[in-house]
């Protein structure tokens, strides 16, 4: 009975050595589940719904895209967040011409999101969970970026002491 036992124990933590080690891909620091649910935007009509004469006479479906009751999805999606349906173009507004022409005065990369997914990836590769949080899909998100972290208080301190003003942040301890 005995030897069954430890056989039997053998093979459960060789089954979860195994299970554990799976997953060649890419490396899983967050484990949300979703819930595959529906997206409000995408069923709520615009304008109320009308039944076509002809059904054979309906344009090809346009996930995403423009249709009879919603012709205009991304500047209606614009204007509900809050934004400028002009925004969204894809042009660079005049107003925003000097912050952009600031950002980019050292040059841009036009491949950096491929160069920062490749290295991200290859970090995430170095910073694998460990098998029991593998295992029990714990989250090691932040521990993984920690060293990238900023210290909100040290920056806060920092910027006071420059003489930046920082109306968003609690007063400092002297003052309280």
């Amino acid at each position: 009975m005995r030897a069954t036992i430890g056989k039997l124990g053998i093979a459960v933590a060789i089954a979860a050595l195994v299970a554990a080690c799976g997953g060649g891909g890419e490396p899983r620091l967050m484990h949300l589940r979703s819930t595959g649910g529906p997206d409000e935007f995408g069923i709520l009509p615009t304008k109320p719904l009308q039944m076509p004469t002809n059904l054979s006479e309906l344009p090809t479906p346009t996930p995403g895209g423009a249709n009879l009751t919603d012709p205009t999805p991304v500047a209606d999606a614009t204007v509900a967040l809050g934004g400028r349906p002009a925004g969204t173009t894809g042009a660079i507004p005049a107003a925003d011409g000097a912050l952009i022409a600031q950002a980019s005065r050292h040059g841009t990369d036009a491949s950096i999101r491929t160069q920062l997914a490749a290295e991200d990836l290859e970090y995430r590769r170095r910073h694998k969970p460990r098998l029991l949080e593998r295992m029990f899909s714990i989250n090691s998100y932040f521990d993984a970026y920690q060293p990238m972290a900023l210290g909100q208080a040290a920056e806060l301190e920092r910027w006071r002491a420059a003489g930046a003003k920082t109306p968003g942040a609690p007063p400092p301890d002297d003052m309280k």
